[in-house]
Parts: C-alpha cells; sequence; structure tokens
C-alpha cells in the first residue's frame, strides 16, 4: 500500500514538480495551495506524511502546524527560505520532524521523506516484538508497537523523530548520547542535520513531558557533549 503525502504550497511550479518526481517514487500525493485549505482536507483524510511551505496566504506554514499539532502526531517536514533560522527553530519547537531549506534539490526532499518512513517502518517492526522493545524507566514507558508514551500513566503524545529520541535515551539511562548518536537515533546515519534540530526536538520534549508533570527534569543536558536520560533525577 502507497504512503499518502499531503504537499501544501502556495507555489504552482513546486505543487506540479515535486508532485510528479513523488508519485514517480510510488507515493499517492494530495496538493494544497494554501494553510486553510489544507487545514480541512488533512483534518477530514490524514495523509501519511505531510510537507508544508512557511510563507503561504490565509494561513501560513507556522499556523498550520500549530493547528495539526494540536490533534495529531503525523510526521511533517516543513519548507522554508534560506536564510530564515527563525521559522528554522520555530518549526521545530512547534513539532515538525524535519525541514528543508528552498531552493532544495528534490533527491533530498526524497531522502528525507523515506528516511521518515524508514523509521515508521523500522518503529513498527520493533512493536511487533513488544517484549523485547517496550521500554519501562520508573514513572517513564514507551510501546513502539502502539506508538505510546506514558509518564506516571498519563499519555504524552509524540512525534516520530520524539519519540526515537526519548527511546534512545531510556534505554541507557545515566549514559551521555551526544547530538551526533540522537540524530543517528532518530535520522538515520546517512541523513544530516544540525546540531540545533536535535536541541529544538529536546526542548520540545520537556515541554510535552512537563504538560503533564511539571516537576520533569529526567532528560539532561551536558553542555558541549549531549544529553542523558536520569532515571532518578529530581531536579532540572
Amino acid at each position: 500500500m502507497a504512503y499518502r503525502i499531503a504537499l501544501v504550497d502556495d507555489d504552482r511550479n513546486i505543487l506540479t514538480s515535486v508532485s510528479m518526481v513523488l508519485e514517480t517514487e510510488g507515493f499517492k500525493v494530495t496538493t494544497y495551495r494554501d494553510g486553510a485549505e489544507a487545514l480541512r482536507g488533512l483534518t477530514a483524510e490524514p495523509p501519511d506524511l505531510a510537507i508544508l511551505d512557511i510563507k503561504m496566504p490565509r494561513m501560513d506554514g507556522i499556523e498550520l502546524l500549530q493547528r495539526l499539532r494540536e490533534k495529531s502526531a503525523m510526521p511533517i517536514i516543513f519548507l522554508t527560505s534560506k536564510d530564515d533560522e527563525v521559522d528554522e527553530l520555530l518549526g521545530l519547537r512547534m513539532g515538525a520532524d524535519d525541514y528543508i531549506k528552498k531552493p532544495f534539490s528534490q533527491r533530498l526532499l526524497i531522502e528525507r521523506v523515506r528516511s521518515i518512513f524508514r523509521r515508521v517502518e523500522a518503529q513498527k517492526a520493533q512493536g511487533s516484538n513488544a517484549s523485547t522493545t517496550s521500554v519501562a524507566r520508573g514513572d517513564l514507558v514507551l510501546d513502539p508497537a502502539q506508538h505510546l508514551c506514558l509518564w506516571k500513566t498519563l499519555p504524552v503524545n509524540l512525534t516520530v523523530t520524539e519519540f526515537l529520541i526519548i527511546q534512545a535515551l531510556a534505554q541507557r539511562p545515566g549514559h551521555v548520547k551526544s547530538r551526533d548518536q540522537l540524530i543517528d537515533a532518530a535520522y538515520g546515519e546517512h541523513i544530516y542535520v544540525d546540531d540545533r534540530t536535535i536541541d529544538s526536538h529536546i526542548k520540545r520534549l520537556r515541554k510535552k513531558f512537563r504538560e503533564v508533570d511539571k516537576e520533569f527534569s529526567h532528560i539532561e543536558t551536558l553542555y558541549g557533549v549531549g544529553y542523558k536520560y536520569n532515571e532518578a533525577n529530581a531536579a532540572a
């Protein structure tokens, strides 16, 4: 069964060329020309992945991302201007899984899309043997089979990328993971993203856990080194 992708951009040329490339690669593509139209379509019929432009009429990509994240953890890649770092960081902190700067090569986009779907498939494969892949660390429970994260029995709604990062940290409590190691865990060894991408995902993870427990402080930063999950931590 082909994965379904929603492509949202107000540039007709991008919609045409990118959708053709994605369809050639075997994906089913639905296109939208503005955020408001996309929100209706993606809510009514959620795709397997969405690719969002940032600057669009009626509703921009940041607002669309925010609205989607209220109800959905679908993987999202967003497209941003070449030099607009503010949009990149804001999008990641709001829950995007990845970003690509315009202008971009179609090969790069296909690689990033396939990377996300490989992560989804890997998570499903892990879940098929839940007895060995489920993680329980004190108040934290991770179940890849159901893409389920619980903190003190309360659900924490995570994206695929966020789930893989907390899973990598929690598998070895107290062990420091470098940013490169977390990039490999979340994106794969052959995908390049810079350090601030992981930093933004970590900030998002902390925010989500603190929404269910304001005292949560188990993800520790070791400046210049990386991050670790401290199962017994009681202070940030």
